[in-house]
C-alpha cells in the first residue's frame, strides 16, 4: 500500500518495461521508490504485456542468439529503417548500453528462449523472452517488489506541480479519490498517445477512425500533455509512429501481437480497388514490417487485403483469425468484397511477369523478383496460381507513437529553452522519438525503454 504522505525519492508514472527498469535501478542504488500504474493490476504493464524479443548488440553467438551482432552493424540497421531521422548521439549511446543489456536484464530475473528461426529471421539479432512479454514484466515487478519499489495500481497521473522545470509534485487519482505525491525526482515512462483518437486525428484526420490500437487502451498520452504545457521541449511528429499491418478483424484495443500478420513477402498486397501499391519484397522483413500500417493508412478507407496460394500458408505466423479461401481468385474477390475482374487482372498481370528461378529463402535478398509492372516486387515474387487461394484482410494497427521529450544522454529532459531539466528523467515510448524520427526495426522499443529506463533510474538516484 503507497503512503501517499511520504517524501520519495524518485517517482515513476508507468508500469511497462522501461518504468520497471528505472525503479529497479533507482532501487537498487539505495533511493525509495514509488511506481504510479494507472492501469489495475491485471493490465498493468501497458506494451509490454504484448512483446515478444529486444534487440541488443552482443559480439559473439550465445545460449539464446545464433551469431554476433555488432554495434556498427545495429547501428546501420537503425539509420536503413528511420532513413537517418535520429540523434546520433542518443542512438550511439542505447547501442552502446543495449550489450550490457542483456546480462542486466536477467539478473533482473528474466529469462530468454534459444534463438528463434522461422520467418522472422531474428535468430541472430533479437533474443526472444521466454513466456513473452508478460512473463518478462512478471520478473520484474517480482524483482522491483522484492528490493521494495511500491507500486499502486489504478493510480492515473492527472496533475504535475512543475515550477521552472523543477518537478515538484503529482496528482493521482484512484478509486479512493485524489493524492498529492511529492517526490525529489520525476521519471516520465508513461507511453504515447497511440489511444488518445482525438489526439491521432489531429495529425491524420478522419483516417485515424480506421485505426486499430494493438496495445494497452491506458496510453492516452496526458503525461506527455502536461510536461509539454510545463515547457518540456517536444521530440517528434504526430504521425510518426510503430504502426504495422493487422488483421483488419482485431479489436479496437488491446488485440496484442497476435493480430499482426507476417506474410506479406510472400503473395501481393492490393486495396480496395483490387491494385498493389508497394513492393512486397523491398527488404528483410523485421526492417521493413513497421512501414505496412503507414502504406495501409495511405489506402481508400484504410483497408488492404493480402493474397497469397495454398504452397504458402504454413510458411509464416497466421494471425488469431483464420485466413478467408477460395477456389479461385475470382471467388476470393467476391468472399472479401472486391471487383472480381479487378483482382483476377491484378494477379494474372503479376504472375506474367514474376521471373524466379532461385531457391527461395525469406532470410535473405532472393533477387526472384517481377519486371516490367508499375510496382515491381523485388524479392520473393513467386506465381500466386496454386489453388486453394487464401487473403487476410488488414488495418493500421497503431502499436506506438514517437512524438514526446526531448532528452540528453542522462535521460533527463529538455526544456524548451534548452536546459535540462533539474530532476525530471524520461524512459520508452514517450522519449523514443529521439531515436526513432520515422521507420522502426523489431525489438528496438524494447531497448529503448530497457537502455534508457535504466538510465533515467540510475541518474534519479544520483540525484537524490
Amino acid at each position: 500500500m503507497a503512503d501517499w504522505n511520504k517524501r520519495w525519492d524518485v517517482l515513476v508514472a508507468g508500469g511497462g518495461n522501461a518504468a520497471l527498469c528505472a525503479a529497479i535501478a533507482a532501487r537498487r542504488e539505495g533511493r525509495s521508490v514509488l511506481v504510479v500504474e494507472a492501469a489495475p493490476k491485471f493490465y498493468r504493464g501497458g506494451n509490454t504485456r504484448h512483446t515478444r524479443n529486444m534487440r541488443c548488440a552482443h559480439d559473439a553467438a550465445t545460449e539464446t542468439l545464433s551469431g554476433p551482432y555488432g554495434e556498427a552493424e545495429f547501428f546501420d540497421d537503425l539509420m536503413l529503417v528511420t532513413a537517418g531521422n535520429t540523434d546520433e548521439r542518443l542512438a550511439r549511446l542505447m547501442i552502446r548500453e543495449s550489450k550490457a543489456m542483456l546480462d542486466w536484464i536477467q539478473e533482473q530475473g528474466v529469462r530468454f528462449q534459444p534463438s528463434l528461426g522461422g520467418t522472422l529471421s531474428l535468430g541472430r539479432t533479437n533474443s526472444f523472452f521466454l513466456g513473452g512479454g508478460r512473463s518478462m514484466l512478471n520478473s520484474l515487478y517480482r524483482t522491483a517488489e522484492r528490493l521494495g519499489v511500491v507500486v499502486a495500481y489504478g493510480a492515473e497521473v492527472t496533475r504535475l506541480d512543475i515550477e521552472d522545470g523543477v518537478f515538484r509534485s503529482a496528482t493521482v487519482t484512484t478509486p479512493e479519490g485524489e493524492h498529492r505525491i511529492v517526490a525529489t525526482n520525476f521519471v516520465a515512462a508513461s507511453g504515447g498517445f497511440e489511444a488518445n483518437l482525438e489526439w491521432l486525428k489531429e495529425g491524420w484526420g478522419d483516417k485515424a477512425d480506421n485505426f486499430l490500437i494493438r496495445g494497452t487502451p491506458y496510453n492516452k498520452g496526458t503525461i506527455i500533455r502536461m510536461l509539454l504545457e510545463a515547457g518540456v521541449e517536444q521530440i517528434g511528429d504526430p504521425t510518426q509512429c510503430h504502426a504495422v499491418a493487422i488483421d483488419a478483424r482485431a479489436p479496437k484495443f488491446d488485440g496484442g501481437i497476435i493480430t499482426r500478420l507476417d506474410c506479406v513477402v510472400f503473395g501481393i498486397v492490393v486495396n480496395r480497388d483490387g491494385a498493389r501499391f508497394y513492393d512486397e519484397g523491398e527488404d528483410i522483413w523485421p526492417k521493413r514490417y513497421a512501414i505496412w500500417g503507414r502504406l495501409v493508412a495511405a489506402q481508400p478507407d484504410q483497408i488492404a487485403y493480402i493474397i497469397f496460394d495454398s504452397p504458402s500458408l504454413e510458411k509464416f505466423m497466421p494471425s488469431l483469425f483464420p485466413p478467408v479461401m477460395a477456389g479461385s481468385t475470382g471467388e476470393l474477390a467476391d468472399k472479401l468484397g472486391l471487383d472480381r475482374q479487378a483482382l483476377q487482372e491484378t494477379v494474372a498481370t503479376f504472375n506474367a511477369a514474376v521471373e524466379g528461378g532461385r531457391p527461395f529463402d525469406h532470410t535473405t535478398l532472393d533477387g526472384n523478383r517481377t519486371r516490367g509492372l508499375e510496382i515491381d516486387k523485388t524479392n520473393w515474387a513467386q506465381p500466386i496460381e496454386t489453388a486453394p487461394f487464401y487473403a487476410y484482410p488488414v488495418r493500421p494497427g497503431i502499436t506506438f507513437t514517437y512524438l514526446g521529450v526531448r532528452v540528453n544522454e542522462q535521460a533527463r529532459m529538455k526544456m524548451a529553452d534548452g536546459r535540462p531539466a533539474p530532476n525530471m528523467f524520461a524512459a520508452g515510448e514517450i522519449m523514443a522519438g529521439n531515436v526513432l524520427g520515422q521507420g522502426y526495426a523489431a525489438g528496438i522499443g524494447m531497448t529503448i525503454g530497457s537502455v534508457f529506463g535504466r538510465i533515467a533510474g540510475q541518474e534519479a538516484a544520483r540525484n537524490a
